[in-house]
């Protein structure tokens, strides 16, 4: 079963948002076939702690205006890698180097990944 409509609209807004502040080489990964809790991953990189924090803030502001509320958010206080569950959607925010150690694209190389539609996807090839 792939992403629904909404997901994948929640997506490219989430991308857009979180390229807005910079982030760096967004992907989206449709993971719909192998999680029943949610349809994609969008995750994205930043340089700092800060630029962390600030992309989520934008992200969160952005999808709310979609209708869509965080039902859960992790690792805020850290700032290196935080989790914004919408349900249809998580967005990772990764610090740099926690995305070059965990390299969850890696982990999900079986799912289809998604175009996004906004600067930095292209980068998704690591």
């Amino acid at each position: 079963m792939a992403a629904t409509e909404r997901s994948l609209d929640l997506a490219r807004a989430a991308a857009a948002a979180a390229a807005d502040k910079l982030a760096t080489t967004i992907v989206g990964i449709d993971v719909s076939d192998q999680l029943a809790l949610t349809d994609v991953f969008v995750i994205a990189s930043a340089a700092s702690e800060r630029q962390v924090a600030a992309v989520v803030d934008e992200v969160e502001d952005v999808l709310r205006e979609l209708g869509a509320k965080p039902l859960r958010r992790e690792g805020q206080r850290e700032g290196r890698w935080v989790l914004i569950d919408f349900g249809d959607i998580v967005v990772h925010v990764q610090h740099d180097e926690e995305r070059a150690f965990y390299e969850l694209e890696r982990l999900w190389k079986d799912c289809p990944h998604l175009d996004l539609g906004v600067v930095g996807t292209e980068q998704s090839g690591r």
